[in-house]
């Protein structure tokens, strides 16, 4: 498979060394960032000489068969760059979060991606790790056992001491916790994005008609100092955030998805099905975000092509559905 990259950061970097590592071509790399572009992609990587360089130039991505793009969060950013690559023929696999499930916040956005992707025959669909597998489409996999699903409950926690510092910023680690909440409202940092994309895609694997979606994050301060992996954050400083997002059916929640990221946090995924007749409890030893990210992307990958063009969703690749009780 001959794949491009559309954001050669962190996320594309790991990506293009997965590609390889399985195999695949890595054809095409476009950045912005004018320490890298016309450098060869293999020597960006420390890896000796591919041939390929890193350019601003969005058609060196034409012969690729399936575009991994990661460059930002929000649709509304990014959608110029995405459409491009559509226009083109060629399918995009995007890590950005928003597009995981675009009905949402972006509309009109999704429903003009869709029109782009089936006019030149390509496939665009929004993945990760979260949203996108664990506290969406791994929900809808356990909960297939289950006759009459209730209520379920995803959590995933993760040490932000582990992480790479561009995600600590982005979630406040060591600043003050007044100033990171109105970073936060002004949306100066994201923290994580994706809280209700998770929600609505586990009502969709059951085809729930959701009435109401709540969302939710608040910073964590340290009520002591905590050192965890080399990072230390003081007493009475931030250390990460905390937040949900819930989905109800009336005033019952349904659907519950909760994240927490800070330095100390405890690493797990878990993942509760509620069922009338029995319920079901997985739980994980944690994920690593990043590997996990670029993982399920490159497998998503290999699986665009078979689809039928448009914009599709995670929950397009399941061959069951969540059997939600009624009341």
């Amino acid at each position: 498979m001959r794949i491009g990259i559309y954001g050669f950061g962190a996320i594309g970097r790991l990506a293009s060394r997965l590609a390889l590592e399985r195999g695949y071509e890595v054809v095409g790399v476009v950045d912005v960032d004018e320490r890298i572009v016309g450098r060869d992609v293999g020597e960006v990587l420390g890896i000796g000489k591919l041939g390929v360089e890193v350019t601003r130039d969005v058609e060196e991505l034409a012969d690729a068969d399936v575009v991994i793009h990661a460059t930002g969060s929000y649709l509304d950013r990014v959608f110029d760059q995405i459409a491009s690559v559509l226009r083109m023929g060629v399918h995009v696999v995007s890590t950005c979060e928003t597009l995981s499930y675009p009905y949402y916040r972006y509309p009109v956005l999704a429903l003009r991606l869709d029109e782009i992707a089936r006019a030149y025959g390509s496939v665009v669909i929004g993945t990760g790790i979260n949203p996108g597998y664990l506290l969406d489409t791994l929900v809808a996999v356990l909960a297939a056992s289950v006759p009459r699903v209730r209520r379920v409950r995803a959590t995933r926690s993760l040490d932000a001491a582990k992480r790479r510092e561009p995600f600590r910023k982005k979630i406040g680690v060591g600043e003050d916790p007044r100033h990171v909440s109105e970073r936060l409202e002004r949306g100066e940092i994201t923290g994580h994005v994706g809280y209700a994309e998770s929600v609505y895609l586990v009502a969709l694997a059951g085809d729930l008609n959701l009435t109401r979606v709540v969302e939710r994050q608040e910073v964590v301060p340290a009520e002591a100092d905590v050192e965890t992996s080399g990072v230390r954050v003081p007493r009475s400083a931030n250390r990460g955030i905390r937040g949900y997002g819930a989905g109800f059916v009336g005033d019952r929640e349904v659907i519950r998805v909760e994240f927490d990221a800070y330095v100390g946090a405890p690493e797990y995924e878990e993942i509760e099905i509620e069922g009338h007749e029995y319920s079901v409890t997985w739980r994980s030893t944690g994920t690593p975000g990043d590997l996990g990210t670029v993982t399920v992307a490159l497998n998503v990958a290999e699986k665009v092509p078979h689809m039928m063009p448009g914009l599709r969703l995670m929950t397009d690749m399941l061959p069951f559905k969540i059997k939600f009780a009624k009341g």
